[in-house]
């Protein structure tokens, strides 16, 4: 518990300092320069991943269970993941208009993906990880629109027009990922089928 707590704490103060230190931040990145304050935001977010990765697998089998997600919270899980999933693929892809239309759609996906994993599992270990990340996504997101709105108060963006194709290469990928996690690559990465097969 103690890992799992540790990593939790470091992974997401990693990727809130933003949020709630922003003139921290930039005093740091100006004083040890874009590339170190880089290297050592990437090697907190790891050592704060693997630490939580590590520490939920040793807590997630016995951890005792505080309710009993009903059969059709699986499924309605397994579709909110298609848009959570499309919405990570658009945050990744340039000029595509999912992304320009949603602004911060990484953020929105751990919205959904948090959210379906907490209807769908019941265990203390899992309220605690998904609630976590819920509530992370929330404020970051709100954060996130607060300075944009500040950003084009001061100076109005042009946003670039979104290509037709990396929209449809965004759609096409996300629905691939969702089909390989449903039938079967969910098991093999985490060892549960989030349709229970």
């Amino acid at each position: 518990m103690v890992w799992f707590a540790i990593g939790l704490l470091v992974f997401l103060g990693v990727h809130s300092v933003r949020v709630f230190a922003d003139g921290w931040r930039e005093r740091t990145r100006a004083s040890l320069g874009e590339n170190t304050y880089k290297g050592a935001y990437s090697l907190l977010s790891l050592v704060g991943f693997v630490l939580l990765v590590y520490g939920f697998s040793q807590i997630r089998w016995d951890s005792p269970w505080l309710w009993h997600p009903p059969v059709a919270m699986r499924h309605l899980a397994a579709l909110l993941m298609l848009p959570a999933l499309v919405m990570l693929v658009a945050s990744q892809v340039p000029h595509n208009a999912i992304r320009n239309r949603l602004g911060h759609p990484m953020l929105l996906s751990v919205k959904i993906w948090a959210l379906a994993h907490l209807i769908s599992n019941g265990k203390a270990a899992d309220m605690v990880l998904f609630g976590a990340f819920l509530i992370w996504a929330v404020i970051t997101y709100r954060a996130a629109r607060q300075r944009d709105r500040l950003r084009l108060a001061d100076a109005p963006a042009d946003q670039p027009e979104p290509a037709s194709g990396n929209t449809a290469r965004v759609a096409v990928i996300g629905v691939a990922v969702w089909a390989g996690l449903l039938l079967g690559g969910h098991r093999w990465l985490f060892e549960v089928s989030p349709l229970g097969w």
